[in-house]
């Protein structure tokens, strides 16, 4: 029995709160908590910054909920085209109307303004940044992930958490050159995650950045967004820029390679999470 399957015939408390955990998508947590742990690392001047109540706060809250609110929007307007991806039977949850997941998205927005109150004046744009886009990227009238560049342009909103724990520990906002460098690597890595859904979203009529430029040159404009992303580290220090440079390498790995994307695809949360760490210990290292 698919995990799909399993969610739609369990209306139980558990039943439901299993359903919106896979809903959730617990693989990419990290996509959204892993920035908050970059954002502090570079904000912190000491030590007790670390476990500010801001940042402990932010973590929690990009950890589980704001999945549960960006994967919630996007599976309850994604229906019918979801009908049509075997992912959402494999390795995902497969919406069918239950009427708890509109409840769950609307109670996780809220709790992300419950955050004003908890953080710098500085993070509250970063906060509204990742409810703006998060929503129009699936919702109607706006729904970016229909509209080619823009459904890859939006998808910095996977920064804003790393920018709204800066700004919350540091008071003033992050340097610009890691904005531009993250957006774009948050852009590479949605259109990258995209190709494996070319042919599903083709099927349905879904015009998107990869349907659009079709999976070889997709591949070329990951590539070049990534490069883009580590040339702009790069220039704040030398070493994120050849941390960075994985991505890239990655690409033309996959390309020259007979790796399918669909099996690469599932190596990024794992490649992610040690990029992400790394990261952050070079941020922590400052403070030792």
């Amino acid at each position: 029995m698919t995990t799909g399957s399993t969610s739609t015939t369990d209306d139980s408390l558990t039943g439901q709160l299993s359903y919106l955990l896979t809903l959730s998508r617990p693989r990419f947590w990290l996509y959204l908590a892993g920035p908050v742990l970059v954002g502090v690392a570079y904000a912190a001047s000491s030590v007790g910054d670390l476990f500010a109540p801001a940042a402990i706060a932010l973590f929690g809250y990009f950890l589980v909920p704001a999945n549960v609110f960006l994967y919630g929007v996007n599976d309850v307007y994604d229906r019918d085209i979801d009908a049509a991806n075997p992912k959402k039977d494999e390795k995902e949850a497969r919406y069918r109307g239950q009427r708890v997941v509109p409840i769950a998205v609307a109670g996780c927005a809220l709790l992300a303004l419950a955050l004003v109150p908890l953080v710098s004046t500085a993070a509250w744009p970063w906060i509204a940044v990742f409810l703006v886009l998060g929503t129009a990227y699936s919702a109607p009238p706006i729904r970016f992930k229909t509209t080619p560049l823009f459904d890859s342009v939006s998808n910095g909103l996977y920064i804003a958490p790393g920018a709204a724990a800066y700004a919350a520990v540091a008071g003033s906002q992050p340097p610009l050159l890691a904005i531009f460098g993250g957006w774009l690597w948050a852009m590479g890595m949605h259109t990258f995650s995209a190709i494996p859904d070319i042919e599903p979203d083709r099927e349905t009529g879904i015009r998107t950045t990869a349907t659009v430029l079709g999976e070889r040159r997709t591949y070329a404009y990951c590539g070049a967004c990534w490069l883009a992303s580590a040339l702009a580290f790069a220039a704040l220090d030398v070493r994120l820029g050849a941390l960075m440079l994985i991505y890239p390498a990655l690409v033309a790995a996959i390309v020259t390679s007979s790796v399918a994307v669909d099996r690469a695809y599932w190596w990024f949360p794992a490649i992610n999470t040690v990029v992400g760490a790394l990261l952050t210990l070079g941020g922590l290292w400052r403070l030792i």
